[in-house]
C-alpha cells in the first residue's frame, strides 16, 4: 500500500504563492498517473493537475497560467507550484498517485494540506 504525503499548505493573501511537495513510500515513477486534486468546503474533489506517463502535464481550466506541476525523479517527489492565488483556491490539496488507467477509486492519496487564499 502506497503511502503519500503532502506538505507546504498554509494561509496566503491574495496573489501570493505557495508551493506543495508530496513524496511517497514507494518509488512515484512507478505509477501511471502523478499529481494533484483539491477539495473544497462542500464541493466534489477535482483535478488541478497531473502528469501521466511522461507526456505533457495537463492542468484544470481554473490554474492554468498560474500552477506548475513538476517531479523530481531522483528526489521522489512531486511538487505543485501555485502563484498568483485567489479565494477560490482554498481548498484541501491532495496528492495522488494512480497504478493504472482506473477509476478513481484506486488511487493512492496522501492525507492532504489545507491552503487558505485570504486577505
Amino acid at each position: 500500500q502506497e503511502q503519500l504525503v503532502e506538505s507546504g499548505g498554509g494561509l496566503v493573501q491574495p496573489g501570493g504563492s505557495l508551493r506543495l511537495s508530496c513524496t511517497g513510500s514507494g518509488m512515484l515513477t512507478k505509477y501511471y498517473a502523478r499529481g494533484w486534486y483539491r477539495q473544497a468546503p462542500g464541493k466534489e474533489r477535482e483535478l488541478v493537475a497531473r502528469y501521466i506517463g511522461g507526456g505533457s502535464p495537463l492542468y484544470a481550466d481554473s490554474v492554468k497560467g498560474r500552477f506548475t506541476i513538476s517531479v523530481d525523479n531522483g528526489a521522489n517527489m512531486v511538487y505543485l507550484q501555485m502563484d498568483n492565488l485567489k479565494p477560490d483556491d482554498t481548498a484541501v490539496y491532495y496528492c495522488y498517485a494512480a497504478p493504472q488507467p482506473a477509476p478513481i477509486s484506486s488511487y493512492f492519496w496522501g492525507p492532504g494540506t489545507q491552503v487558505t487564499v485570504s486577505s
